[in-house]
């Protein structure tokens, strides 16, 4: 099927809850710890992660990120940092280095070919993700990254939702990774639900994401 703006199941009714009359932005579950817990998900141990797969957390898939795998994200960091080493040059980095990682899970536990956005026949099928998947997963990577001290620049934030149900399923909750820059404490989101597997993320502003609906999500960032 192709790519539609509604979702359902689990994570449908934690964002019902959450219903106002009109636009709504929401810090999800207090930390990323009470998402993981809320999900079912294993948080992050050193370089091992429980990645979400098959809508909502449905199915979780253990990863162990291994030396050779920490050296070449060691490599896509120190390339996008350069001579500048700025923020934003993390923040570039970062977009390539969760690219890097999504393509290497997907060949080791079949979601290579998960496809962008979001389909209704989806759910339960342990090769697609949703943005439940997408923002859990993208949180344990970047606790990995942390983990090793190839992020300087920013914290590891706690994954929230947006949603605008006047909209309708336009307006649908939308769940996303999240990095705050230390010096300013301005939060980025870290969105990879927009794209297809082992595509860059967009890494945007939180103000600046998903200011209206699904159409509005940001371009991957390059």
């Amino acid at each position: 099927m192709g790519r539609t703006t509604a979702s359902f199941g689990r994570w449908v009714v934690v964002g019902a809850a959450a219903v106002l009359a009109g636009g709504c932005t929401h810090a999800g579950f207090g930390s990323a710890e009470g998402h993981f817990a809320t999900f079912s998900v294993p948080e992050p141990k050193g370089t091992t992660v429980h990645i979400c797969h098959a809508y909502g957390c449905q199915r979780k898939t253990r990863v162990r990120f291994t030396d050779a795998d920490l050296a070449e994200l060691g490599a896509i960091m120190a390339k996008w940092r350069g001579k500048t080493d700025t923020a934003e040059d993390e923040r570039r980095g970062v977009a390539y280095a969760i690219g890097w990682m999504e393509t290497r899970v997907g060949k080791e536990i079949g979601t290579k070919d998960d496809r962008p956005g979001m389909d209704f026949a989806a759910s339960g099928d342990p090769t697609q993700q949703d943005c439940v998947d997408e923002a859990t997963n993208t949180t344990s990577y970047l606790t990995v990254l942390a983990g090793a001290g190839l992020i300087r620049h920013h914290t590891v934030g706690t994954p929230f939702a947006k949603e605008n149900y006047l909209r309708g399923v336009a307006g649908w909750t939308h769940w996303t990774a999240v990095i705050e820059e230390k010096s300013t404490k301005k939060r980025y989101a870290v969105d990879s639900w927009i794209y297809a597997n082992g595509e860059n993320p967009a890494v945007v502003a939180t103000e600046e994401w998903y200011i209206a609906d699904l159409a509005s999500l940001p371009a991957a960032t390059r």
